[in-house]
């Protein structure tokens, strides 16, 4: 198991990879600056698909990554 230090370590350079430093960054303040509810974020994402459908959308993405 990895410890918090390591996930957000892990997560930040997975953002700069993706967006670049600043936008990284900017990612960051703009979720500080929201309240943000992961649980219902998550809900509203998968919103009428099946748990099949769920399942294959994750195979589909870990096979394309």
């Amino acid at each position: 198991m990895r410890t918090d230090a390591i996930i957000k370590s892990e997560g930040m350079n997975i953002l700069i990879e993706k967006l670049g430093r600043v936008d990284a960054e900017r990612f960051i303040t703009l979720m500080l600056k929201e309240p943000f509810d992961y649980t219902k974020w998550q809900q509203d994402i998968m919103e009428g698909q099946s748990v099949k459908e769920i399942s294959e959308n994750a195979m589909n993405y870990r096979k394309n990554q």
